[in-house]
């Protein structure tokens, strides 16, 4: 059982959308055309974490607005962004980072890929 229905949900109403659990990590995944756009698990000191793709220019922006956003735990850091959770319990606001990281990825796919996914 997912641990943020919200966050869950968000994710998989976005078109093409697919979801696996790796148990190794702990976390939940979320793909869009076989590439990942969002995770969400737990970080080494054991907070929950959303992880999210962004654009560079708009992780930095992110991280100094809100004291929430931490660069991408694990990933590249000018790519990614990390939400603790514990700290930004706003779901309209997790959503909207999850719609941009899904666009992100869904951007860099093959157009032919696009057409499949956007149907």
């Amino acid at each position: 059982m997912n641990k943020y229905p919200a966050i869950h949900q968000a994710a998989l109403n976005l078109k093409g959308a697919t979801h696996d659990y790796k148990e190794e990590w702990g976390s939940d995944r979320y793909f869009v055309g076989e590439k990942m756009f969002a995770m969400c698990g737990t970080n080494k000191e054991g907070r929950d974490i959303l992880t999210v793709k962004v654009e560079p220019n708009q992780g930095e922006i992110l991280r100094a607005e809100n004291p929430a956003i931490i660069p991408g735990y694990y990933m590249n850091k000018s790519h990614w962004v990390s939400v603790l959770l514990d700290e930004e319990k706003n779901d309209d606001f997790l959503a909207k980072l999850l719609a941009h990281a899904y666009e992100q990825v869904l951007r860099k796919l093959p157009k032919y890929r696009q057409k499949e996914i956007e149907g």
